[in-house]
This record gives structure tokens, C-alpha cells and sequence, in this order.
């Protein structure tokens, strides 16, 4: 029987996973055609079909599917039993995978990410951003970041950040031409900017008063799939948009954008680090989520 060596099993994962022969060459720091070699090795060996592959895409054959699903633990738990040989000398490397959105990202890279890399330069930081609530061990992540709520009740969560707020804004000239809503229903007469979401639908405003829930399916003209192009869409008197405050708070703060029924949008709880609680810890993580613990604690 074929036994395929390491190598050729960390290709097809990084393959599969990242579904381009590119990004897995360049995650892997291959060349492409040598990448491409040690898979169809792989298959030739096992005598299946693992990929399919046109000049545009990658996609997983049933029996890579099934593979994968079996192979990406294994993998994991050997890098990992690695790394924590590795971390009892004292040197803290290899590579750490974090799923998050852009808010995250760029709450991240302003608080944590500087202490984690100057003392932790051994460790190569990879943040993906990503709108979509992905399965983060599925697709070969150490760890996600989620407001608290949507964290999976399997996961560990780490909370950090303060509570967030979402909400309509609008431009002054916009409401003096159409109104100002002062209930949610009254938001169905106006020219409302869509959130589409990395699933392709289109996100539905949700409203809260006195225990009170509401939640809206609105239907505008104009559908966008960014914060920043919904406020600067909205700034521009395009109509209103349901968006993160702080994306929007450079412009609230200059006049350019007011927020709108504000009463109905109280703040959430914040952000949530999380990772599979079913498998050791790798110490990449647990070095950063000491310093996003510090970072959360401190000045």
C-alpha cells in the first residue's frame, strides 16, 4: 500500500485549503509547478483524484473532501506537538492563523499586534479578514474573532474590546428632503442603503426598546457589501445606512453624518477571540492571547 510522505500531505492540505495552487506556494514558499508536481504525485500514488483543477479554480474531489477532513487534525496536532516541544526551550515560533472581520482586524493591529510581534518576532502573524462565519478548524485556522453572541457554544472565548453599537445614520440634507424616521416601520418610506453579506443576502436591520425586538427586511436600490463604502455612500446623501458606530464616528463627529433612532439600537457586547477547546492549546496562541488579556487590561 502507498504511503505518501509529509510533504506530500501538507501540499494537498495547503491546496485544499487555501483552493489555489498560488496562495498554497506561496504559504508554503514552493514554486507553483513544484507544488503542483507533489500533488499529482499524491494521486498517482493513491491512485485517486483529489482535486479538480481548471485554469481558474481549485475544487475538492469527494474523496479530497474526505480526506481532508481526516488529514487536517492530524496535521494540526502534529504542528502542535511541535511547537510545544519547540516552547519548553523558551522560543515561542512558528505560524499563528487568526479569522477575522475588518473592525477586528484593525481593532487588532492597533492594540495588540505591536506588543505580540516585538516580543514574539519568531512567530509570523497571518490575519485573514473574512465577513463570512466560516467553520475556523475546518478551514485550518488557530483561532477567530466574533462578536460575543455569534461565537459557537463549542468554542473557548476570550472577550475583549468594549461593548459596540450599530446603527442607521444618515446625511442632514438627506433627512431635511425626506424626514427623519422616529419608529422603525418608518424606515420602509425611505431610500435605505442594503448591507450584502459575504453569503449574498442582504443583512436584515435589527432594532431593540424597552424589551421590545424588531427586526427589519428592507429593500433598497442600492446594496453595497463594506461598511466604509455604506457610510460614504450615506455621507453622501445617498440615503441610510446601518453601520458600525465606529465606522461611521469620523463623520458623525464632523456633522456630515447624524444617527437615526438611536433609542433602538442599544450597544452589544463586544469581540470574542475563540478557538476549538477540544485540543491543546498551540503556544503561538497562548502567547497572543496573553498579550490580548494584558492589552485588554492595561492603559
Amino acid at each position: 500500500m502507498y504511503k505518501p510522505s509529509l510533504a506530500e500531505l501538507n501540499a494537498f492540505a495547503a491546496v485544499a485549503r487555501h483552493r489555489s495552487f498560488r496562495l498554497a506556494s506561496d504559504a508554503l514558499g514552493l514554486s507553483r509547478s513544484s507544488l503542483s508536481h507533489t500533488v499529482i504525485g499524491l494521486e498517482r500514488g493513491l491512485e485517486v483524484r483529489l482535486l479538480h483543477r481548471t485554469t481558474r479554480s481549485v475544487s475538492l474531489t469527494e474523496v479530497g473532501e474526505r480526506l481532508l477532513a481526516r488529514l487536517g487534525p492530524l496535521l494540526r496536532d502534529l504542528d502542535e506537538a511541535i511547537e510545544e516541544a519547540v516552547g519548553q526551550e523558551g522560543i515561542v515560533r512558528g505560524t499563528l492563523r487568526i479569522n477575522c472581520g475588518d473592525a477586528a482586524a484593525e481593532h487588532l493591529l492597533a492594540t495588540v499586534v505591536p506588543t505580540f510581534l516585538d516580543r514574539f518576532p519568531s512567530v509570523a502573524l497571518d490575519l485573514v479578514t473574512d465577513g463570512r462565519l466560516i467553520d475556523i478548524v475546518a478551514a485550518g485556522f488557530d483561532a477567530g474573532v466574533r462578536l460575543r453572541e455569534a461565537v459557537p457554544q463549542d468554542m473557548v472565548a476570550v472577550p475583549f474590546g468594549d461593548a459596540i453599537q450599530f446603527l442607521p445614520v444618515a446625511a442632514p440634507t438627506y433627512l431635511a428632503r425626506f424626514g427623519t424616521p422616529l419608529v422603525p416601520d418608518d424606515l420602509r418610506r425611505h431610500r435605505c442603503i442594503q448591507h450584502r453579506l459575504p453569503s449574498g443576502r442582504t443583512y436584515r436591520w435589527e432594532f431593540e426598546k424597552h424589551n421590545q425586538e424588531l427586526t427589519i427586511d428592507l429593500h433598497g436600490a442600492l446594496s453595497l457589501d463594506s461598511n466604509r463604502l455604506m457610510v460614504m455612500a450615506a455621507a453622501d446623501g445617498l440615503g441610510i445606512a446601518f453601520v458600525h458606530e465606529s465606522a461611521a464616528r469620523p463623520h458623525l463627529r464632523d456633522g456630515k453624518l447624524v444617527p437615526v433612532l438611536a433609542d433602538w439600537c442599544p450597544p452589544v457586547p463586544g469581540l470574542c477571540l475563540y478557538y476549538p477547546g477540544h485540543r491543546q492549546v498551540p503556544v503561538a496562541l497562548r502567547a497572543f492571547i496573553d498579550v490580548l488579556r494584558e492589552r485588554a487590561s492595561g492603559p
